[in-house]
């Protein structure tokens, strides 16, 4: 059926047209297992009849499989039972798909959040990788993937912002210096823990909205959010520059058409050994023209207790974070074919001091001569248009987004004049994406785009010191820039970049023969960079900020090819094989006061892999994947002779990779879920520099690549008499050794720990109170070894949060 999709529509529609399909006649009827939207789709080219929706969220309401002879109104009625729809007939061959007039309770989860959906689980359906941009279904995929959708998350995980997907997702890992400034790895592409002018080896994206270019993860929280969806890398082809290692994308949900409801969440946390904490969130929708136009509306706010103690200024706690933010979603659909989104979102951060402790102090101690502050402001909008004919869709996502991220570190060098260093990194992205994509049956079809990208990024830097006394010059800790006291600011080197880039991308999958289907794809850009010195210091020479800008200012043009095989000739089981690359371009970096260029890298990756069962459905679910990554002029944040973060290019690298996850389901309210991954990294071919900065014959394993990671876990719900339900999930992530980046010193070990959790939540009804502990274990770990880079011989460590107990009370209306 798969590989002659178009000629059974042509067929379709042909003896539509001779022979006009009367609904009170019995015909053939097999559809499986899946979504509404594909049901609804396989239906009408059987029965030769069009089918529209009112509302397309309703796309992706699982529905059950239909067989026999049956006329269509029905397989549509037993297709729509317990799904919150009705249809309607327009005439003899045309019929809507209609929210229902007084829906059912297990409808209201679109509208509220996950926390409240029915206990007894509906029907699983077949998943699919919306990420692909092509509705893949999960077997006919080829790549590792794990989706996490809305009925995985509590609101206090939701609070967790970020925290709860690396909790859950063993191939993601992260740096630890504070909420907002923290960088992604997806597997083992991971360049270092610190945070330079780099861009991301992770993209992120927020619908089809990229949310970060040259700057850290903007950790949105998770209300509302009908799913999240993490790709393994490159995956250059359909999302370009800056996905070497993956993309994450986060599908908030759109606002419902038919129905007015919302959610009220709101919890208080005690952290051992540190201040208490607690959120507060609302989600409202509200149809304004019913079927037609409507509002969704999200705000809250979260604080996080501090639990680090400041010996020397004796302060207790001192590393507080505040969150809030919202976001406002307004969706007009003129007909069933048009479908159109305007978002807004803006989130802030502050956190009052760093996360970071020293072991030769005390466990969650230090000894600072100043109060280390940071910010984080994050704000977007995007406008989305989709039209559907069919299976042909065109998408359009034009978008802005500004970020901002305010760090300062203690740059003290005598006791009794504390100094404090600042750097500012604003960030400017705006993106347009067009794309049209034909879905056929089985995960074929293909997909036509293109897209144009601008993004600039100013990164300014300070120091200053608030005595009140004139400093000695020999009190700087940066050579060039005086240290003036009194609070008076002198200005260091910094640097602008910019960049355009143009791109036209494409992507078929075709079946040569039964059971085989092949993948081909590739990605032409084009693309215009710049960059500049911002407050040079008096020590650097005209002519060597000329020559380094010069260098800078280049135009240049990047094919990231594709090709993928996979086959589902043995029941139940997809093998699959994948070859893609991915590409960062270079800019300019601050390095000892001096401008330097880095150049572009570029990843190239093999994969094998496996997969069997859908996960939470069948008894058993099996996958697994091996994989080989080739890393060419590999750019890394580093440390400069200083202290202070710069990018190079630290060499050429490899990874090997090895993964598996089972998901078992013994009986229909237990599931349990196992995964490990496996990465061998080495820098096979050194930079110079690094050369220097190692011993001779000494192995360099990549820096932020765990050599090991599993997690285990289980959720187990169940009916507590007439109208009550019980929900229990718990889970333990070990995360193995890393380093934090290239040379004797940063090349410390980090990871080597183990973080738990376990929650509880019982619903009665609109009502749900849950119950959720964290870090069982009060273990202390070492997620992040970098304090400030002013000090690099202290033996600092940055702890995993306490234990902490979490109480929520969740209402939905």
């Amino acid at each position: 059926m798969g590989r002659k999709a178009d000629i059974v529509l042509a067929t379709a529609l042909a003896l539509a047209a001779t022979s006009p399909a009367h609904a009170a006649d019995g015909q053939s009827i097999s559809i499986a297992q899946g979504s509404l939207g594909e049901a609804s789709i396989a239906l009408g080219r059987q029965a030769g009849v069009s089918i529209g929706m009112s509302d397309q969220s309703l796309a992706r309401v699982p529905t059950r499989a239909v067989k026999g002879r049956l006329s269509v109104e029905q397989a549509l009625r037993r297709l729509l039972k317990d799904s919150g729809a009705v249809a309607q007939r327009i005439d003899e061959r045309t019929w809507r798909i209609v929210r229902a007039p007084h829906p059912a309770p297990a409808t209201r989860a679109p509208v509220t959040t996950a926390a409240l959906a029915p206990v007894e689980q509906q029907p699983v359906a077949e998943i699919v990788v919306t990420a692909s941009k092509r509705d893949l279904p999960l077997p006919r995929y080829p790549g590792m993937v794990d989706a996490v959708d809305n009925g995985a998350f509590t609101s206090g995980e939701a609070a967790g912002g970020t925290a709860t997907l690396l909790a859950r997702i063993a191939s993601l890992s992260s740096t630890h210096a504070g909420s907002g400034r923290n960088k992604l790895f997806i597997r083992a592409i991971a360049d270092s823990g610190v945070v330079g002018p780099t861009q991301a080896t992770t993209g992120q994206y927020f619908n089809d909205l990229r949310l970060n270019y040259a700057a850290p993860d903007p950790d949105l929280r998770l209300y509302d959010v009908g799913g999240v969806e993490v790709l393994e890398g490159p995956q250059g082809t359909l999302y370009g520059a800056g996905s070497l290692g993956g993309i994450i994308r986060i599908m908030p949900n759109p606002p419902n058409l038919g129905e007015t409801g919302g959610q009220l969440s709101m919890g208080l946390a005690a952290t051992q050994h540190g201040d208490p904490g607690g959120d507060v969130a609302a989600t409202l929708n509200l149809p304004i023209v019913p079927e037609k136009l409507a509002l969704r509306v999200v705000g809250y706010g979260v604080q996080d207790g501090g639990y680090i103690d400041d010996v020397q200024r004796d302060k207790d706690d001192v590393n507080r974070t505040r969150t809030w933010g919202g976001r406002a979603a307004l969706r007009f659909a003129p007909d069933d074919d048009w479908t159109i989104d305007l978002n807004g979102l803006y989130q802030e951060i502050k956190a009052d001091d760093a996360q970071y402790a020293a072991k030769d102090v005390g466990r969650l101690e230090r000894a600072s001569g100043v109060a280390q502050p940071y910010s984080s402001t994050y704000g977007l909008v995007n406008l989305r248009i989709e039209r559907q004919w069919d299976n042909l869709r065109f998408v359009s996502s034009t978008g802005y987004v500004r970020q901002a991220l305010n760090e300062s570190y203690d740059a003290t060098v005598e006791k009794d004049v504390p100094a404090l260093f600042r750097q500012r990194n604003r960030v400017n992205i705006f993106s347009t994406e067009n794309r049209l994509v034909r879905d056929l049956d089985n995960g074929l079809g293909w997909i036509l785009g293109a897209s144009y990208l601008e993004s600039s990024s100013d990164l300014r830097r300070s120091l200053t010191s608030d005595v009140f006394r004139v400093v000695p010059v020999q009190a700087s800790a940066i050579p060039g820039v005086p240290l003036y006291g009194f609070g008076r600011v002198a200005t260091t080197t910094g640097v602008h970049n910019e960049i355009k880039e143009a791109t036209l991308f494409g992507e078929a999958s075709f079946e040569p023969i039964r059971g085989l289907v092949a993948t081909v794809g590739g990605r032409w850009t084009n693309s215009r960079l710049s960059g500049r010195a911002i407050d040079p210091i008096a020590l650097l020479s005209f002519a060597e900020i000329a020559r380094a800008e010069a260098q800078a200012d280049r135009t240049e043009s990047v094919f990231l090819p594709s090709v993928g095989l996979l086959t589902d000739a043995i029941a139940g089981m997809t093998l699959y094989a994948r070859f893609q690359q991915g590409f960062r371009p270079g800019g300019l970096a601050v390095d000892d006061q001096r401008i330097q260029r880095f150049q572009n890298d570029r990843a190239s990756t093999v994969e094998v892999g496996f997969r069997q069962g859908v996960p939470g459905r069948d008894l058993v679910a099996l996958s697994g994947n091996v994989a080989y990554t080739e890393w060419r002029d590999i750019q890394a944040d580093v440390t400069d002779r200083i202290g202070l973060p710069t990018t190079a290019n630290i060499g050429d690298g490899r990874i090997y990779t090895v993964e598996g996850r089972i998901v078992l389901r013994p009986v229909p309210r237990l599931t349990l879920d196992g995964s490990i991954i496996y990465n061998d990294s080495r820098l096979t071919r050194p930079a110079e520099f690094v050369t220097t900065l190692s011993y001779r014959g000494q192995s360099l394993t990549l820096p932020n690549v765990a050599n090991l990671g599993g997690r285990v876990a289980f959720d187990y719900r169940t009916p507590v008499g007439k109208d009550m339900g019980l929900r229990i999930g718990g889970s333990a992530r070990y995360v193995g050794k890393s380093r934090l980046g290239v040379g004797p010193i940063l090349g410390r070990t980090q990871g080597d720990y183990v973080d738990t959790s376990l929650t509880a939540a019982l619903r009665k009804g609109a009502v749900e109170l849950s119950l959720s502990l964290t870090n069982l274990l009060d273990s202390d770990g070492n997620r992040f070894s970098l304090g400030t880079p002013f000090d690099l011989s202290t033996d600092y460590y940055t702890p995993l949060r306490p234990r902490t107990v979490r109480v929520g009370l969740d209402f939905a209306f």
